[in-house]
């Protein structure tokens, strides 16, 4: 969208730049992961979302005259500095998973390394880039493997919690999977299909249910979806539909798209709808539900034999609403010394999931050649190289839960985005993207798919990360 939000970011991201630039550490250079704890839903895996708004967001950082008056008048900050935020230059190098891959927790799939102040003050913009649409993608990812095949439209625009949380959004589901959204905007901006025939209103503003389908059916007979709970599915709605598909689209040489349930048992209604319409003749007319869906409903409703062809997902895809927070953090793993030597860093803490993984780090995801499915990720030091010959892995945690790995490729997951401020990526299309999710997720067992209780698909550490982690926690306890 090519905004400048350089000014948005917490307020102590200033107060801790300008300490730096203080302290004489302008020019000292340090390494932050994002990573994040734990998967939405309780579920198996995230998608990875977000890049391409990154790669907007650090493209465009620029302090405007007004920002730095607004920082004078606080009355904290040195004059020194906000010259330095005057003639601010992004200079960092940005490494990313990209867009449309599982990601799990632990791993780090964003990394930023650079002088401390511009990297310490990006923190917050590229936490909320990443987090939000991660979590979008992800639930997206949830509703559209639970519609077994039927496509999902997101619905969500009128219930996102802000214009470009419903932009971004509808942007996230569709890498996740969505077929198409209701947001024009979205559309526009990122080509992603704008979905949509009528809403209630329709029907009400003409004298009769019948009128107000004839009249739709006249200005859009290639494409006729008729909403048919207004007043009564199988009294009203369903009789007027296939009255004007007798009387007006068939005689005039087209076929009904569908007819679209709102409201009610839709489970029951759907089914009963299939056998009308199969009766008379409609047997290619789609029946779409949409309401207050998600993927847990949706599996219910399949279990129970409805039939349904499609489906419009609103506010529980669009707020990720079951649940709406995705936590990805960004921490110090490193900085480099005068001769360019790179000293781990971490953060210990009595809670041990909030313990951090020190250094320059890489993600390796490796891959069965006789299944093509994922075995694991591991997690490395940036130059280490997986041997593909014979590897061992084991639980970072329980180190006695081990296994020779062979007859496997891995794969590096992270890719430099920016080097020294420029940006080295060619984002791809989000037809592409969307593309790339789904086969990435088929690369996933089954088990790992599950909705309740899935497989804990291990995120490992190699033998040398994990020693130097071992290390760093032993000297730091005596």
């Amino acid at each position: 969208m090519n905004v400048n939000l350089t000014m948005l970011m917490d307020f102590y991201e200033f107060t801790m730049s300008n300490g730096f630039f203080c302290e004489g550490f302008s020019d000292k250079i340090a390494y932050f992961d994002i990573f994040f704890r734990k998967n939405p839903d309780d579920g198996g895996f995230a998608i990875m979302a977000g890049v391409e708004q990154a790669i907007e967001y650090l493209s465009n950082l620029r302090f405007e005259k007004e920002d730095i008056e607004y920082l004078r008048g606080k009355k904290i900050f040195s004059e020194e500095y906000l010259k330095y935020l005057e003639n601010f230059k992004f200079s960092c190098d940005v490494w990313a998973i990209p867009e449309g891959t599982p990601i799990f927790p632990g791993e780090p799939i964003m990394i930023v390394r650079g002088p401390v102040i511009q990297a310490q003050l990006v923190e917050t913009m590229l936490l909320l880039t990443i987090n939000h649409q991660s979590l979008i993608a992800t639930k997206a990812n949830r509703i559209v493997r639970a519609a077994e095949g039927r496509p999902i439209m997101e619905f969500g625009s009128r219930r996102a919690q802000g214009a470009e949380a419903a932009i971004l959004g509808a942007r996230a589901a569709y890498i996740g999977g969505c077929v198409g959204t209701a947001c024009a905007a979205t559309d526009e901006l990122y080509n992603v299909p704008a979905l949509g025939t009528m809403a209630h209103s329709w029907i009400q503003l003409f004298d009769t249910e019948y009128d107000a389908f004839l009249a739709y059916a006249r200005n859009y007979p290639e494409n006729c979806t008729l909403l048919i709970d207004t007043y009564n599915v199988l009294k009203s709605g369903l009789p007027n539909a296939i009255k004007v598909f007798k009387e007006y689209l068939v005689p005039n040489g087209y076929r009904p798209k569908g007819v679209r349930i709102d409201s009610g048992d839709i489970t029951y209604l759907s089914k009963k709808c299939r056998e009308i319409l199969d009766a008379e003749g409609f047997s290619d007319c789609a029946i779409v539900a949409s309401n207050s869906l998600d993927e847990y409903i949706i599996r219910d409703m399949l279990i129970q034999g409805a039939q349904i062809n499609s489906f419009g997902v609103g506010e529980r895809l669009i707020t990720s609403k079951s649940s709406p927070v995705f936590g990805g953090v960004y921490k110090l793993v490193a900085v480099e010394d005068k001769d360019g030597n790179v000293i781990p860093k971490i953060k210990i803490s009595e809670n041990v999931a909030k313990i951090t993984t020190p250094g320059f780090k890489q993600v390796y995801r490796l891959y069965s050649m006789d299944s093509s499915k994922a075995i694991a990720d591991v997690i490395t030091m940036n130059d280490e190289v997986i041997d593909t010959d014979s590897y061992e892995i084991f639980d970072p945690e329980h180190t006695w839960k081990r296994k020779i790995v062979k007859d496997f490729y891995a794969r590096p997951l992270l890719k430099q985005i920016f080097k020294n401020g420029k940006c080295v990526y060619d984002t791809p299309s989000i037809e592409v993207l969307r593309e790339y999710c789904k086969l990435e997720v088929e690369g996933l067992w089954d088990e790992v798919k599950r909705f309740e209780n899935p497989h804990t698909y291990y995120v490992d550490m190699s033998k040398k990360l994990w020693e130097l982690k071992q290390k760093m926690l032993e000297e730091c306890s005596l």
